[in-house]
């Protein structure tokens, strides 16, 4: 099937927040995965569609009116095309190293962001979940390692390979037969500080409580995953946009938030009840017993489904508002 590109382009939306009564306006940048138009290139459609072009436009657009901070929206985001990833870094840095690749031979490939123009240099945060995955978890490494924006959410996905498909027809010449593929991992990803994304992925500047683990969900889930490791660092210089000492502020503010916000202590009690009815493996053969769980199942379905149409939809919608928070905390903090 062909995928419409339309479908999964990076959109906007400007908020207005107020923090310590000053008001601020977030303009946020969701990114669905990182695409690029390959067959309009190669025809030479001079503005084929791609990720870094459709940003770059938005990010003109939301400076013309004015915002405060940028919030890069990559939750489910599973990534998509590498040259997109290091490009749409480019729009918040200046030239440098964005990946590295480490072929099978060993040799290591850099790619780097050659173009010393940065689009937009104020204050950033990115916001990721356990299903952001490969192309997703090096931009958002890149803006760690640079210092350039706080990271919050969810441990990424942790997608740190590079596969590509070998059309076994070319061994076999003259064949009527359709063969398939075979499908090989080539090469590594790592951060440009050295660690690779494989298993572990990207673990946030500011972390928000998750029903996702490690173990069942993320490359480290699958049996013949490649375990991480580690090479050397690139030669890169920090932005230090974000330093330690923000970050420390930004965490001590969502802690006391995380304790005193109601809405963060309901979502909290859904995340651990998700999480113990997961991790079940006995049920009562009571009949009484068994039937008072159900109902009491039933009925909090029931709740929930008045308060929101989906628990997904809940948590996203918190997170989102949290990430906000969280951001323009930092805008008042770097002024």
């Amino acid at each position: 099937d062909k995928i419409k590109l339309e479908e999964q382009a990076a959109t906007k939306e400007i908020v207005p927040i107020e923090f310590k009564n000053n008001n601020y306006n977030i303009g946020i940048i969701t990114i669905p995965s990182f695409y690029r138009n390959f067959e309009a290139q190669r025809e030479g459609v001079k503005d084929f569609e791609s990720t870094q072009r459709d940003v770059k436009r938005i990010l003109s657009e939301l400076k013309e009116e004015n915002i405060d901070g940028i919030l890069i929206d990559l939750r489910r985001n599973g990534g998509g095309s590498l040259q997109e990833a290091i490009e749409l870094t480019g729009l918040f840095i200046p030239d440098g190293p964005v990946v590295q690749v480490k072929n099978a031979d060993g040799s290591i490939d850099v790619g780097e962001d050659t173009d010393p123009e940065t689009v937009y240099e104020g204050p950033l945060a990115v916001i990721v979940d356990r299903f952001s995955a490969s192309a997703s978890e090096i931009f958002t490494g890149a803006i760690q390692d640079y210092k350039r924006g706080v990271v919050i959410g969810e441990q990424t996905f942790g997608k740190g390979t590079v596969q590509n498909l070998i059309p076994l027809e070319r061994f076999i010449k003259d064949s009527d037969v359709k063969l398939g593929q075979l499908k090989l991992t080539l090469a590594k990803y790592y951060r440009i500080n050295g660690s690779s994304t494989q298993h572990l992925g990207v673990s946030p500047d500011i972390s928000f409580p998750s029903p996702f683990t490690a173990e069942e969900y993320g490359e480290s889930a699958q049996p013949n995953a490649l375990p991480w490791d580690q090479i050397k660092s690139s030669n890169y210089e920090s932005i230090n946009q974000v330093n330690d000492k923000i970050i420390t502020q930004l965490n001590l503010s969502y802690s006391e938030r995380l304790a005193s916000n109601k809405e963060l202590q309901e979502l909290i009690e859904s995340i651990d009840y998700i999480k113990n009815n997961r991790d079940k493996e006995r049920l009562s053969l009571n009949e009484a017993q068994r039937k008072k769980e159900l109902e009491d199942e039933e009925a909090r379905q029931k709740k929930l489904r008045g308060e929101e149409d989906e628990e997904d939809d809940k948590k996203d919608d918190r997170y989102l508002d949290e990430g906000k928070r969280i951001l323009a905390e930092m805008i008042a903090n770097i002024g």
